[in-house]
């Protein structure tokens, strides 16, 4: 048996997505800014794209622009707001200690070679960022506040609404990284006050290679790509016509069923996180619960077991999953979302993540709670870390 329980890494290309991106790779293969009525078409496909794409987030076409990835959305946003901030001495710039790779390591770069000065907030034990510590850390200098959606690892969703009236409160533009929210979550840009947001196609059954930046009318941050003259001069780059077109496509078919992923996803996560509970003791959820997590997010921790350990047994067992994010499954370092939430080391190391989606069915459950518990009893019964930790248990 075969289950896929990474969708947060990325999904399968949906077939109708594949269907509508078909004809640009051959008949349909003109350059969209050329002026004669073949390439007209591809003009056309790409404008339509970017209206299904703005529908969804109640924002303007003309709002949306098209990157190679939401990693470049992620940098545009930072870079290029920083670049035009510095000019007046707006040098400063907030986030949060939970953000993906893309965020983080942008930070890590304006601070050393731009001189930028980074505050990373800090998250309670379920992952939330306070509001009052975004308000505390709001200076006069500061460029621009980036807090993610909802988290990649732990599937916690921030309180994205009220961080974005704070900060257009306080004349501060706003943005999101919405890689993981925008396949599972409804988003309206105008009433959530976000300002600049970010995406990717292949986490909603898209294709991988193309993303997209929200850009709020009236911010101008400095181009991250030079060169020509696409999208309106501010993204160089011949576009990606069937990613976009797919893209748009993806987006538009996941309007129409996102109510309905979100009630099934949710019951099979928790009957995931409920039977994993019930079956294995001494595990430990990750993250927030309910609505305040991501429909799909299952994060554990088992005490006395190496997380990556346990994904060679499952993927032996035919089962594929993650122990976070998919960015950073090369690292031996412990995850520092899991670190940021205050979990010891050995707690961090031993984590698994499954995260759900369309193709998941119930049988699909019934086997991950089959196999996982005999899997990390095995794996405990030859550790000595969990024969320490049940002699500390001793007594209590």
């Amino acid at each position: 048996m075969f289950v896929y329980m990474d969708h947060t890494a990325t999904t399968p290309t949906s077939p109708e997505v594949l269907k509508a991106m078909m004809p640009y790779f051959g008949e349909n293969f003109g350059n969209p800014s050329s002026v004669y009525s073949f390439s007209r078409k591809s003009r056309v496909a790409i404008e339509r794209a970017r209206a299904q794409v703005a529908n969804a987030l109640n924002a303007d076409p003309a709002e949306i622009f098209f990157t190679s990835s939401g990693t470049e959305a992620d940098n545009w946003s930072l870079k290029g707001t920083f670049e035009k901030g510095k000019t007046s001495g707006k040098t400063h710039i907030i986030t949060s200690a939970i953000e993906h790779h893309a965020i983080l390591h942008t930070c890590e770069y304006l601070h050393k070679v731009e001189g930028a000065e980074i505050t990373y907030l800090p998250v309670d034990a379920e992952g939330f960022v306070s509001v009052d510590d975004v308000r505390n850390a709001i200076t006069d200098k500061t460029a621009l506040v980036s807090v993610m959606f909802a988290n990649n690892e732990v599937g916690t969703i921030e309180p994205v609404a009220e961080i974005g009236a704070l900060c257009r409160e306080k004349g501060v533009p706003f943005h999101t990284d919405a890689v993981q929210a925008a396949a599972h979550l409804k988003i309206d840009v105008k009433a959530m006050n976000i300002d600049m947001l970010s995406m990717s196609a292949h986490k909603m059954y898209g294709p991988k290679g193309v993303g997209a930046l929200y850009l709020r009318k009236g911010l101008r941050p400095e181009n991250f790509m030079h060169g020509g003259a696409q999208e309106k001069g501010r993204r160089a780059s011949t576009e990606n016509i069937a990613g976009i077109v797919g893209f748009g496509e993806a987006m538009e078919i996941l309007q129409g069923r996102l109510a309905d992923d979100l009630a099934v996803n949710s019951a099979r996560r928790d009957r995931l996180i409920a039977g994993i509970l019930e079956r294995i003791p001494h595990a430990k959820l990750n993250g927030a619960t309910g609505s305040h997590r991501l429909p799909n997010n299952v994060n554990f921790s088992f005490i006395g077991v190496e997380g990556e350990t346990l994904l060679l047994d499952l993927d032996m067992k035919g089962i594929s999953a993650s122990t976070g994010s998919a960015c950073s499954s090369e690292s031996l370092d412990p995850s520092h979302v899991l670190m940021a939430l205050g979990l010891k080391h050995e707690m961090a190391h031993g984590s698994l993540r499954f995260t759900l989606g369309r193709l998941t069915d119930d049988s699909q459950i019934d086997y991950v709670l089959d196999v996982l518990p005999e899997i990390v009893a095995r794996r405990r019964a030859m550790s000595p870390l969990w024969e320490d930790y049940m002699k500390s248990q001793e007594g209590k």
